[in-house]
């Protein structure tokens, strides 16, 4: 088993917890929070400190998700056209 399938097993998706949101497993913390949080520039270790139930292999277990939603689906993207 690969390091991203051992990380993916900390993610999960129940209809009855938060309305079928992948989750870190165990909590409520949506996997796209914690990805929102990264993406608006906040570090692994800030996020760690504001959710001290989360350990830094949870993280990266949303990272990984996210690789594996993004590699699954298209998301359009404006085209930026030069000036």
């Amino acid at each position: 088993m690969t390091r991203h399938e051992d990380l993916l097993k900390r993610i999960s998706i129940d209809p009855r917890v938060c309305f079928g949101k992948p989750c870190i497993r165990g909590t409520r913390i949506w996997v796209s929070l914690i990805l929102d949080f990264l993406a608006g520039g906040d570090s692994i270790e800030t996020i760690l400190q504001e959710y001290p139930q989360l350990c830094r292999e949870d993280v990266l277990a949303c990272v990984a998700y996210g690789a594996e939603a993004a590699s699954e689906r298209y998301i359009e993207i404006p085209m930026g056209g030069g000036s």
